[in-house]
């Protein structure tokens, strides 16, 4: 831990203990979603907080089952008073959330309490987290899309910097003749799974600045120029189809192992993925590989994204009880003060102080693609958005079949926005 984010911790320690004689004894009820080494990564930062905390606050955590599952139990829990103190949740679903009515406001002064404000966290994530202006969530990570590389197929090519990074990549045109060089043999330019493609194209579509939604000017999608821009987006992936740069169906672990397997140089995959390639190439089964930003093949760097975030249930009917609030926020501003750890899922940590570390800075590949944080293209703020909700649903039956030749990329586009508006 280098000086300064010892001296963070040792202030958030410092601060806790002043904070900690003004209430009791608590225990901070806390649901997740989170499995498979998130999961790991997360009961080892609650333990670390239990253990430092001792007699102070005790985080009991549950995990649940993830998407539609957990957002219902936590819906339903929450409007009979019987929800978790704190939860975890995407930001993208926070106006679905607002709209039922299952969180509760988190105000300057609960920040301030816990030492924590509105200006240490990035602009994207912490804009994510509110409805209106007014905050309902703190973001802990920010999660996209990114692109992952064979260092030693790069190399040979001439498409490698001295820094280990790639080179020459933006531009689609340019591009499109990097995947081609690749492409042949039994080899593709590039590995993009059939169903998370959508990824990509709403990328792409917010490299070209397009609005997905704006409510006052008529929903979805609302000019035809926003329906252009979508339509390029699908039309530059399902041409990486047509012209045999990647394959027509695969799905996420095939597609994972065309790369891992040196069939392909480039994979284009969520940040989720980080652990895998560390596992794989410390047991000596993988090549030198990296990850980047996106290339930009438009007019602006841009990448989709989503948070994984803090939030406190408004559990209705439930009495309001202080001191519980102020231990929870201790709970989130430590967290997010000790998300170095987390960064090891591959994730961005959010708070400024973390990303900004030199401990950070250190850990590869994470902070060569940490640049998204600062450009992410998140879901549209309605209430159709977000995790296992309809505005996914639109993406995989309209966007999805169109990269693969099902339907004309103009067609799909005019559907999704034409079934979404409909359900406004």
């Amino acid at each position: 831990m280098t000086k300064n984010l010892r001296r963070l911790a040792l202030a958030s320690t410092a601060f806790l203990a002043l904070a900690s004689g003004a209430f009791a004894q608590q225990t901070v009820v806390w649901w997740d979603f989170l499995a498979g080494g998130d999961g790991v990564r997360m009961k080892a930062l609650i333990d670390a907080f239990n253990a430092e905390h001792e007699g102070e606050i005790t985080i009991e955590g549950t995990t649940l089952e993830w998407g539609t599952p957990f957002y219902t139990k936590l819906q339903t829990s929450s409007a009979i008073g019987e929800g978790p103190d704190i939860a975890t949740y995407h930001l993208s679903r926070i106006p679905l959330a607002v709209d039922s009515g299952t969180l509760s406001e988190i105000t300057d002064e609960d920040m301030a309490g816990a030492g924590i404000a509105n200006t240490d966290f990035t602009t994207a994530a912490s804009d994510a987290g509110k409805v209106d202006g007014t905050r309902y969530a703190v973001p802990f990570d920010q999660h996209g899309l990114i692109l992952y590389y064979n260092k030693d197929m790069l190399a040979e090519a001439g498409l490698l910097g001295e820094d280990g990074l790639p080179t020459g990549l933006d531009g689609l045109d340019n591009f499109n003749a990097i995947l081609a060089q690749f492409t042949g043999d039994g080899k593709y330019g590039i590995s993009t799974p059939t169903g998370d493609r959508y990824r990509t194209i709403y990328s792409l579509f917010g490299q070209q600045g397009g609005t997905m939604f704006d409510e006052a000017a008529g929903g979805f999608f609302p000019t035809d120029e926003d329906l252009a821009k979508l339509t390029n987006a699908i039309e530059v992936v399902k041409g990486w189809v047509d012209s045999g740069y990647t394959p027509v169906q695969v799905e996420s672990p095939a597609a994972l192992a065309l790369f891992s397997s040196g069939q392909s140089p480039f994979f284009i995959m969520g940040n989720w993925e980080v652990p895998t390639f560390v596992d794989l190439h410390a047991k000596g089964e993988l090549f030198e590989w990296g990850a980047v930003e996106l290339p930009v093949l438009f007019e602006n760097k841009a990448a989709w994204s989503d948070s994984h975030a803090f939030v406190i249930p408004a559990n209705s009917g439930k009495d309001a009880d202080p001191d519980k609030r102020a231990a929870v926020m201790q709970v989130i501003a430590w967290m997010d003060q000790h998300s170095l750890d987390w960064a090891g899922a591959g994730h961005i940590p959010a708070y400024n102080a973390v990303r900004e570390s030199a401990e950070f800075k250190a850990l590869k590949p994470q902070s060569d693609y940490a640049g998204f944080a600062d450009t992410a293209v998140f879901d549209p703020r309605t209430i159709l958005a977000g995790p296992a909700a309809p505005l996914g649903d639109a993406w995989s039956n309209y966007i999805n079949p169109a990269t693969t030749g099902e339907i004309e990329p103009a067609d799909a586009a005019a559907q999704m926005r034409d079934d979404l508006n409909g359900q406004l």
